[in-house]
């Protein structure tokens, strides 16, 4: 997507040196775009730890280059061994996003299991680690035709007046390599001349909708203001909200979803006021061996000062970090909630829009 006009990915392999991955460097915006070259797997280990790159898809992406980047550090006498390793430590880093998982086994499937040589093993996990990117940008394309549909649908029901759509916390393209999940829609809506505007949920602790989404939209020019986190229902209940779509970090084979905190009760304020709520994400979102989200997926807990401290411009247009509370007062922090399939209208995927159910999960995705 752009960034001053220019086409940029969240994540790509260096052109000057291929044994160099370059990152947007997330925790600078939105005050300062800035890119950041990763060497090593602990560079990687703490790029995703740290939230320099985050977002499902993206940090599955980024695993995907980083078992590339372990394949380079892997010693000849224990080569598979090491790819194992460092398989452990990347996906050690943060529980909740399926994506995480999945690209490190899906690259230690591909490097490991063959009776190749280390310097074929090395180019494969190379061409593996561009085809996880690629294949995330791709789906997330997709999702954004499909669901254009429902947004043209509303749009015409509307007469062709502003489409007013709710989002939370970031699954744009920031988030992934390209496009984005949630806001995939929305950007294909903007470019199908369709009316739109996005309420932007400002998404404490971390403000991802703040620094993140606002920014995107911005830099798309897509109309949007910037609510507080609490706001959502009055708008809903007062007809200013005609969908909700959020992203996912990982979805159950019930149907359930986890994404940012504070989601599940955008959802149930959608539902009290008969406002369709969509969920949007990649198909490696998915865990089939969870069937009760709210039961079975982990829920990662964050440091407390990501509660007590924030970090904003302030009126001399420097950014500073301020505490917000009493020195002596305690924090929890926990990153995500899920959302219950019973409160979600459909599920937005790279194959199509379907019920959050097991029965039409299995039909788009026989396993």
């Amino acid at each position: 997507m752009l960034v001053n006009g220019k086409h940029y990915r969240t994540i790509w392999l260096n052109k000057n040196d291929e044994k160099i991955v370059s990152i947007i460097d997330q925790t600078k915006l939105p005050h300062s775009f800035e890119t950041l070259d990763l060497r090593t797997v602990e560079d990687f280990r703490c790029a995703i730890k740290d939230m320099t790159v985050r977002g499902a898809g993206l940090i599955g992406a980024t695993a995907g280059y980083g078992m590339y980047i372990a394949a380079l550090e892997a010693k000849n006498e224990n080569f598979d061994d090491d790819i194992k390793k460092s398989g452990e430590i990347l996906a050690a880093t943060r529980p909740t996003a399926k994506n995480l998982s999945w690209a490190v086994e899906r690259q230690i499937k591909k490097i490991c299991d063959n009776n190749l040589s280390c310097d074929e093993k090395r180019k494969i996990a190379k061409a593996e680690a561009e085809a996880i990117a690629n294949e995330d940008a791709e789906f997330c394309r997709k999702i954004g035709e499909n669901g254009l549909e429902i947004i043209r649908e509303i749009s015409k029901k509307k007469n062709g007046k502003t489409v007013n759509i709710l989002t939370h916390c970031n699954a744009g393209w920031l988030a992934f390599t390209d496009y984005g999940s949630a806001l995939s829609p929305i950007y294909a809506a903007k470019n199908a001349g369709i009316d739109i505007h996005v309420w932007v949920d400002e998404t404490r602790p971390r403000n991802q909708g703040a620094s993140l989404t606002a920014w995107e939209l911005g830099q798309e020019k897509v109309a949007h203001h910037l609510i507080a986190d609490n706001c959502g229902g009055h708008l809903m209940q007062h007809g200013l909200v005609d969908m909700a779509i959020v992203g996912a970090d990982r979805v159950s084979l019930g149907g359930d979803a986890a994404n940012k905190i504070g989601t599940y009760l955008k959802a149930l304020a959608a539902k009290d006021n008969n406002v369709p709520f969509y969920v949007a994400f990649p198909s490696s979102t998915f865990d089939f061996e969870i069937f009760d989200g709210v039961k079975e997926i982990p829920i990662e807990e964050r440091g407390s000062e990501e509660v007590r401290i924030m970090s904003g411009k302030n009126k001399d247009g420097k950014v500073c970090e301020v505490q917000i509370c009493p020195d002596s007062t305690p924090a929890k922090n926990w990153g995500f909630d899920v959302t219950p399939a019973r409160l979600i209208t459909k599920l937005i995927t790279e194959r199509g829009v379907f019920e959050p159910s097991k029965e039409a999960i299995l039909k788009i995705y026989p396993i």
